[in-house]
């Protein structure tokens, strides 16, 4: 339990949160919300304590045996060592391992007549017993498993966590939090970083965590997975929605009718007893019932409607026609001396289009939108901007956007557009830079209010052609809603990098996912792609069916639909016919036919031997189907079968090994204890590769079942 009574803080003049109470529950799953500026992330911060509060307190009962874990919004700088070094670091395995590698040491040091020798085993004791709690044996398994979630490679296991940039930095320290298990996390956009693939396997695994999380987020699709309760911290003060983030657009929708309902019944209440005040006021007979009135005017609460603070608006200018074909790519490629980013990518995007690129981190999202907009040259191939195109780029880089040693005012002015000084300042306004916040500079802005900087830039120029990376990391939900409006009202073109799957799904009709170095295109919104791309992996596990008469046909199976077969909403699934599929849809014709003959004739419906006749086949069919789904698997259940076996033969021989260690006799030969020490170090590594092995076949064997029963 998080109880937090009576806060408040101030910063200078001005008032973040006002006698706040607030009671977290364990294992409550809460999602902070709120506009940019309301003090979502001061509020975690103060929970972990890293604020002193002007008033009240937080409390957190048994608080020194309470682990938090913090992810910071900002990029944070990692020690330089090795990555799997770090993780184990960071999460305490390693002083477990050091303080059970010095009681091993003095254990075999130790006679067994030893005055100290009970004690040494004592400490051994609580040593193992503490290295087991924290699961040390299976840690390095589990947690290259986490590190395979995040997106990293076998080789950065050994990669030196200085050389990592700030996006794998921050999914370095996010695996920490998982892999430490804390009772309480602390989460400041732990989606920021995360491409979708990545963010998908991250909800997975929080949603069988035990412990409480309260996480601010502006992916509306994670906080509907995740949270059960939203808080939102508005006016200085935090409001409860049971339920998940769509139940709080809702509800929230619902609370604002009643209190608009609720205002207009007590204006009329007012204009009615004020009418009565001024009709009888010099009465000298109606003098008691107008004080009684005066009074009741008094005591009518004051109603603030919810959400009356500024809101951003945005509007993009009218967009000068360009030409049909926007952008062509042809044969293009970028590769960093040895490292080929992507080779071979052709499309065009045409007038009015509005298209998403996705991918892994690393897939070279953000260089093909960078080689795109001109700030860098592709290794081989051509970009060709159409008639007529006026670009404008967002960078996920603020830096690339924006000129730090201006001051806003400054940054605005410099955009050379036509508008007057008045226009400029009514769009800052818009964009909540207001009186003298527009001379601030622009290098103590805050990531939100800098991603606003930037998107107001574009606001001012003309353009028909977008190219946005990221444009909403750093924008609330309530923002990030209205900006996508605006997108949606855009005339032109626009061409999105975006990890945001709602923000997606709303805007864009067509998808290219850069995947192994190639361009793999869907047109469709987000989920469509999203199906696709889930059918093509399943039928890529699927080995070739003996009906199919050649490897060759299962092997069309497995390629991505073309670009022929997407347009007319089609894929390979849905197109040519199976001789299987044949023969069903010859079986439900006939079906269809003699249901249709019987109705016609005498309605008794097909004859006994019939029914008898189908039902064997039927039944026939069924085993059939069982016996071709057991012949498909059977070499990899065969495969996970042996793996289980040796799985179980070695914890047995672990458990008997540290059983023996645990016994008092043994103490009295060191070599032995040596040895078995040796023995269950190496079985801890053979598990730890058989437990990633068994975890990989279970995943295909499953997704292989699944795609047969399909």
């Amino acid at each position: 339990m998080i109880y937090l009574r009576d806060i408040s803080l101030s910063f200078a003049d001005r008032k973040i949160f006002e006698k706040i109470n607030w009671t977290i529950t364990d294992r409550g799953r809460v999602g902070l919300v709120g506009d940019n500026g309301t003090g979502k992330t001061t509020m975690l911060r103060a929970i972990l304590g890293a604020i002193d509060l002007d008033g009240g307190l937080i409390e957190i009962p048994d608080r020194k045996r309470m682990s938090i874990g913090y992810l910071p919004q900002d990029l944070v700088e990692l020690e330089p060592i090795p990555l799997l070094d770090y993780l184990r670091e960071k999460s305490g395995i390693a002083e477990l391992e050091e303080e059970l590698k010095r009681c091993e040491e003095a254990l075999s040091a130790s006679a067994a007549d030893d005055p100290d020798h009970e004690k040494l085993l004592k400490e051994y004791e609580t040593a193992v017993a503490r290295f087991q709690a924290k699961d040390g044996y299976a840690f390095a398994a589990q947690a290259k498993q986490m590190l395979a979630g995040f997106g990293f490679r076998n080789s950065d296991f050994t990669k030196n966590c200085a050389e990592f940039s700030g996006g794998w930095k921050m999914r370095i320290m996010l695996a920490v939090i998982l892999l430490s298990r804390p009772d309480i996390m602390l989460l400041d956009e732990p989606t920021n970083h995360l491409d979708t693939e990545s963010l998908e396997w991250m909800e997975s695994w929080l949603k069988d965590y035990p412990g409480t999380i309260v996480t601010i987020a502006h992916d509306r699709v994670f906080l509907d997975k995740i949270v059960t309760v939203i808080a939102e911290l508005a006016n200085r003060t935090i409001t409860l929605y049971k339920g998940n983030y769509s139940y709080y657009l809702g509800e929230k929708e619902r609370r604002r009718e009643a209190l608009k309902k609720e205002m207009e019944l007590q204006r009329a209440e007012i204009k009615r007893i004020r009418e009565f005040v001024e009709r009888f006021r010099y009465k000298a007979t109606k003098a008691s019932q107008v004080q009684s009135r005066l009074k009741m005017l008094e005591k009518f609460k004051v109603f603030q409607e919810e959400g009356g603070g500024r809101t951003v608006t945005i509007r993009f200018p009218e967009s000068p026609r360009s030409g049909k074909e926007v952008v062509s790519v042809r044969r293009l490629a970028k590769s960093y001396g040895d490292l080929t980013v992507f080779h071979d990518l052709n499309f065009t995007l045409y007038r009015g289009e509005k298209a998403a690129v996705v991918g892994v981190n690393g897939a070279g999202k953000s260089t093909l939108s960078r080689i795109l907009s001109g700030a860098e040259a592709p290794t081989a191939g051509e970009v060709a901007c159409g008639l007529n195109v006026k670009m404008a780029f967002f960078s996920q880089e603020s830096a690339q956007n924006l000129n730090y040693q201006r001051t806003i005012w400054e940054e605005v002015g410099a955009a050379g557009t036509r508008s007057n000084d008045q226009e400029r300042r009514n769009l800052l306004g818009a964009f909540l830079f207001s009186g003298d916040d527009v001379y601030k500079p622009i290098s103590v802005l805050s990531g939100g209010e800098k991603s606003r900087l930037a998107l107001l830039k574009i606001l001012l120029t003309d353009t028909n052609l977008l190219i946005l990376d990221e444009p909403t990391n750093h924008l609330d939900l309530k923002t990030r809603e209205i900006f996508q409006n605006a997108l949606l009202r855009y005339q032109g073109t626009i061409l999105i990098v975006s990890h945001d799957r709602y923000f997606l799904d709303c805007l864009v009709g067509r998808v290219f996912e850069l995947r192994d170095g190639v361009c793999h295109e869907y047109r469709g919104n987000y989920s469509y792609f999203i199906e696709k791309r889930r059918e093509e992996q399943t039928a890529a596990l699927t080995p070739p069916s003996p009906a199919s008469g050649s490897p060759a046909g299962s092997a069309g199976a497995a390629t991505p639909p073309t670009g022929a077969e997407v347009k007319d909403g089609s894929s390979q699934k849905a197109g040519a016919s199976t001789p299987a599929r044949s023969a069903m849809d010859a079986e439900t014709a006939g079906k269809k036919t003699d249901e249709g003959s019987c109705k016609s004739t005498d309605g008794a419906g097909r004859k006994p031997e019939e029914r008898t006749r189908k039902t064997k086949e039927g039944k026939r069919q069924e085993a059939e189907e069982r016996n071709r789904i057991s012949r498909a698997t059977s070499s990899l259940r065969e495969k996970l079968t042996a793996t289980e076996e040796r799985i179980a033969a070695l914890e047995t021989k672990q458990k008997e090994d540290e059983l023996i260690l645990c016994e008092p006799e043994i103490y009295k030969e060191p070599e032995r204890i040596k040895q078995l020490n040796q023995e269950l170090k190496a079985i801890a590594a053979e598990l730890e590769e058989l437990y990633y092995r068994w975890n990989d076949m279970t995943l295909r064997l499953e997704a292989l079942e699944e795609s047969l029963r399909d």
